[in-house]
């Protein structure tokens, strides 16, 4: 019996769509989604990978950094935290997941985020007048610090200290928010890079989750000052305190106590100032423990 032309293409092209490449299975096996308080400058998301097959590593590359992803020992469910930073543009941002599994193989997956812009209030701000132009002779001092500073925010260690949510640091309600655009002295300064608590002198300051401290020292603006070093890229930063009761080197755990609130360095008075950075980008604390919240993470 002969096949005409036409039937014989209908053939070979059911034959053809019973053999489905390897690749392609795998790659319906990931699903990305992700999660976020908003999706604007400032902002914490969370990328969630979920792989029917386990995996052993998986980064997020985005906004020219890359986040390292964490996961429960199964290794099908993968978590990155990402950082906004606070001067990112409003745009679409390609978010290439990178995943390797078990047998050592990488792939790549693209996931599409889009930023949406953000208007940051003003702050008008009256301190001594020696933190707005500082004298000749501690500007070498401020320099030094700022180096400092940057060196440990560039760090990103492979270990993940931190585990399930983060708690304020502090009873008080924020006075100040994320973002905010400083007039200090009638001279533009920098944007407000964290978010101010009330408190009082004294008032006990809390380990917001696990960490590193990786500095406790006195630094001409920000005052007495305590980093934790949660992990993976994420820093916590603590200003103007009055007193220490932690020290370079020393491991925290969640609701270990740090030191008490204070009113050192460019301040107006005595309050907590808390910023985060993620793998160097800015973000709002506040911003972090929302998007947390609502997740179950390993505690």
């Amino acid at each position: 019996m002969r096949v005409r032309p036409f039937c014989a293409l209908l053939l070979m092209l059911l034959i053809l769509s019973l053999y489905r490449p390897a690749f392609s299975f795998a790659e319906e096996s990931i699903r990305i989604s992700h999660k976020a308080r908003a999706l604007q400058p400032g902002e914490v998301v969370v990328i969630q990978v979920e792989s029917a097959e386990p995996l052993s590593k998986v980064e997020c590359v985005v906004l020219g950094k890359t986040f390292t992803g964490f996961t429960a020992e199964s290794g099908r469910l993968w978590r990155a935290l990402v950082g906004i930073d606070l001067d990112a543009r409003p745009a679409g941002y390609t978010t290439i997941v990178r995943t390797t599994d078990k047998s050592g193989r990488a792939r790549d997956f693209e996931y599409r985020l889009s930023v949406r812009p953000k208007a940051f209030p003003t702050r008008h701000l009256t301190v001594d007048e020696k933190f707005v132009t500082p004298p000749p002779e501690v500007l070498d001092r401020i320099a030094a610090e700022a180096k400092r500073v940057e060196a440990i925010f560039a760090a990103v260690s492979d270990r993940r200290y931190w585990k399930g949510r983060f708690i304020p640091a502090v009873p008080g309600p924020q006075i100040s928010s994320f973002g905010k655009r400083n007039v200090i002295n009638g001279k533009p300064r920098s944007p407000h890079a964290g978010a101010d608590f009330k408190g009082e002198t004294g008032t006990p300051i809390s380990a917001p989750n696990a960490g590193r401290i990786v500095l406790a020292d006195d630094l001409y603006f920000s005052g007495n000052t305590v980093i934790i070093d949660h992990g993976q890229g994420l820093y916590s930063y603590f200003a103007h305190l009055s007193q220490f009761e932690v020290k370079a080197g020393q491991i925290v755990s969640k609701g270990d106590l740090l030191g008490q609130v204070g009113a050192t360095g460019r301040v107006t008075g005595p309050h907590l100032h808390w910023s985060m950075r993620l793998v160097g980008s800015r973000v709002d604390p506040l911003s972090l423990i929302e998007t947390l919240r609502t997740l179950t993470i390993d505690e």
